[in-house]
């Protein structure tokens, strides 16, 4: 039996950076399920160049779990890492470093890990593995893999995301949307201020604006106290424009978010967004000043996960947890949200803490994973009882 350490080690090896293919690590993941009898299924990418990866252990019945978890990791560029990001550092002070060894290749390698316990064992309800990719960049590859899983497999299955939780269940994630917008204005000399439209001033009362709209939602009272950021918030990253200080932009662009309470839409957060665009813009061309303003979506909207149609998942998940686990929110997004909106009960749980996801020299506390596989040798036990539905 392998132990879920050493499939960590070798899991991180691969560079699966979300700018690269994971086709590599899907194929160990293959091979090595197919070393106990497993056989498993790949759903492309477009491109070709990655893959979802879906199994299953025990038998074809109703009901069951489905371990889920994105194999590709973010970008170690730039930052100041005391190892090899993709060889796994065991550094003395019971945590193991390595770029996805807490988001979340621990939680895959603690699944694997029990594949020698599960085949052998008396299951009535099967065991699903749901390996996606580009979740990072959007949980782009996600909806290809439920619509299979879904249509071809079950629709009574539970779903566990294994996003770093530190094994306590979530119950709640927001949902998040990243967007780009292009201002195009008109250039002239900066001393006839009168002849041109600067970008970058256009752009700057766009970002005002909104940073203003979350300000607004807040003073509406849409807020919900079980996130620790309890309101939808809206977030400008990057801003780029402009070609010399004497020179009126003529182009300016920036990239924001729009993460969302489960309980809202994004379209109609979005909607303030564009009545403002349009009121700016034809206030500006009254004036004589010709303004272009396109916005375009960076990725699919990832929906949020709501507090609902939980109850069995998160009983089977307390269950087998210890007594002082207790349900949380979170407002990064995850997959679980896609899942949820096929109609499969979902839950995030997972070893490691979101604090140290995305950082550098990323790590994964031993008793997380020890946690995570105790967790899972219960899980796998209380599946060895019939489907109730």
């Amino acid at each position: 039996m392998t132990d879920a350490t050493t499939l960590l080690a070798k899991l991180v090896s691969f560079d699966t950076t979300s700018s690269e293919s994971n086709l590599a690590l899907i194929e160990f993941v293959e091979r090595y399920l197919a070393d106990y009898g497993v056989s498993s299924e790949r759903v492309m990418s477009p491109c070709g160049t990655k893959a979802n990866l879906i199994a299953r252990v025990g038998p074809d019945a109703p009901g069951g779990v489905m371990l889920s978890g994105h194999t590709d990791v973010v970008p170690v560029a730039g930052q100041p890492w005391s190892s090899d990001p993709f060889t796994l550092c065991d550094g003395g002070d019971g945590r193991l470093y390595g770029r996805g060894t807490c988001d979340m290749k621990g939680f895959i390698a603690c699944a694997l890990a029990m594949v020698p316990t599960w085949v052998n064992a008396p299951l009535k309800q099967p065991i699903y593995f749901g390996f996606s990719y580009d979740e990072e960049i959007g949980c782009v590859g996600a909806p290809s893999l439920i619509k299979r899983f879904y249509e071809h497999y079950t629709t009574t299955a539970h779903v566990i995301v294994g996003e770093p939780t530190s094994m306590q269940p979530v119950v709640a994630q927001k949902g998040a949307t990243n967007l780009r917008t292009t201002v195009i204005g008109r250039e002239a000399h900066s001393s006839q201020v009168n002849q041109g439209t600067s970008a970058i001033h256009i752009a700057a009362r766009l970002v005002t604006f909104i940073e203003d709209t979350m300000a607004a939602l807040v003073e509406e009272g849409r807020v919900d106290e079980a996130f620790n950021v309890p309101h939808t918030s809206l977030h400008v990253g990057k801003i780029k424009g402009g070609t010399a200080i004497n020179i009126m932009a003529r182009e300016c662009q920036f990239e924001w978010e729009i993460r969302h309470l489960p309980t809202e839409s994004f379209s109609e957060i979005y909607a303030r967004f564009e009545a403002y665009c349009a009121q700016l813009s034809e206030a500006l061309s009254a004036k004589g000043k010709t303004v272009e303003i396109v916005t375009e979506p960076l990725n699919v909207t990832v929906p949020g996960l709501a507090d609902r149609d939980n109850d069995q998942v998160l009983r089977l998940a307390k269950d087998h947890l210890p007594d002082n686990c207790c349900s949380h929110a979170v407002a990064y997004a995850t997959e679980a949200g896609q899942f949820q909106g096929k109609g499969l009960q979902t839950i995030i749980l997972g070893p490691g803490s979101i604090a140290q996801a995305h950082q550098p020299d990323e790590y994964i506390e031993v008793t997380q994973l020890n946690a995570c596989s105790a967790f899972m040798q219960r899980l796998g036990e209380a599946l060895e009882t019939p489907f109730s539905g």
